[in-house]
């Protein structure tokens, strides 16, 4: 069996986890009491404010009681709202409050900072190529799931 060093899973993993870990220490670092997780919920809201609850749980990765803590964290925080969908009890709809508009003004800057930072010498090209690998590592992997 090959050593972890030599698998590229493993340092895919090992670059996520990185970034992760670079983006949260950032965020902090700028003084805002968000994860990048709740970021990531509020910037998927932001681009497309139709979205419910399942939709941007698949866009952003997580479970739905994943989803569920974030935006209740999120709405504790003043960020977003929630009400009942207008013909169907059952659902929920979600805004973005002032606030909510106002903390994104306000991260977008040290978000696009962060990326271009942990995208320090990395090419155009290069990105393309990275890009095309691993669409098609998640296109294999759900085609094979």
């Amino acid at each position: 069996m090959e050593k972890l060093e030599k698998v590229f899973f493993y340092h895919l993993e090992k670059a996520i986890k990185s970034y992760r870990q670079f983006a949260q220490s950032q965020l902090r670092k700028n003084s805002f009491q968000i994860t990048v997780d709740q970021w990531l919920l509020l910037k998927t809201l932001h681009d497309e404010p139709s979205l419910n609850q399942i939709a941007i749980a698949d866009r952003v990765f997580k479970d739905k009681a994943s989803i569920t803590r974030m935006i209740q964290a999120l709405e504790e925080s003043g960020y977003i709202s929630r009400v009942a969908h207008a013909t169907d009890k059952r659902q929920i709809e979600l805004s973005i409050t002032p606030a909510g508009h106002e903390l994104i003004q306000h991260i977008t800057p040290i978000v696009l900072s962060y990326r271009k930072a942990a995208l320090n010498g990395i090419s155009e090209q290069e990105l393309l190529i990275a890009e095309k690998v691993m669409k098609t590592i998640a296109l294999n992997s759900k085609d094979n799931a």
